[in-house]
């Protein structure tokens, strides 16, 4: 397994196939999924070849708390399609809310971005209701830019309300640690 990096309660790593029961319990948690799919359950085949597939590419790296190497969930610093931009994403057990762990691993992945990656900009974005997300984003540093509104394929409790995009630059970020 490649580390990616380790924080002082993180370590993140490659995702592999032998994380699909992990991310399977994930995607079935009603209260993880309530702001991506109204928490409906999935199937693992749904799993294996969607979530899984995808985080097992480039830009993704699963959560381990690293003194007991329980299985804390995901990280995303994915490239977009414009130049230097990357969009922040994370997705944890409920077992680790509230303990701090998503914006220690977002802070963390940020730093690698702009300090050794060449990111420009971070993105980041969640539905307007989404009020714990949106408190991670603020903490790491990324402001609010825009409420917008998207066609999904399901209707979720608080859509009618958009979704947000908040968003971080190098130039902003090194003007914080000065």
């Amino acid at each position: 397994m490649d580390v990616f990096l380790k924080t002082p309660r993180l370590v993140l790593r490659t995702v592999t196939a032998a994380d699909l029961d992990d991310v399977v319990a994930l995607d079935n948690d009603p209260e993880v999924m309530r702001y991506l799919n109204g928490g409906r359950p999935v199937t693992r085949e749904e799993v294996r070849e969607g979530a899984l597939e995808r985080l097992m590419g480039p830009g993704f790296w699963a959560a381990r708390e690293r003194g007991t190497g329980a299985w804390l969930g995901w990280f995303q610093l994915e490239p977009t399609a414009r130049e230097g931009e990357a969009e922040l994403g994370y997705r944890l057990r409920r077992a680790a809310w509230g303990a701090g762990y998503a914006t220690e691993g977002a802070r963390a992945l940020i730093d690698r971005g702009f300090g050794e990656l060449g990111v420009r900009r971070v993105v980041a974005r969640t539905m307007t209701v989404n009020t714990g997300s949106r408190r991670v984003l603020e903490k790491c540093g990324l402001r609010y830019v825009r409420t917008f509104f998207e066609e999904w394929p399901e209707v979720i409790e608080g859509s009618e309300h958009g979704d947000v995009e908040y968003a971080l630059t190098v130039d902003r970020w090194r003007a914080a640690r000065a």
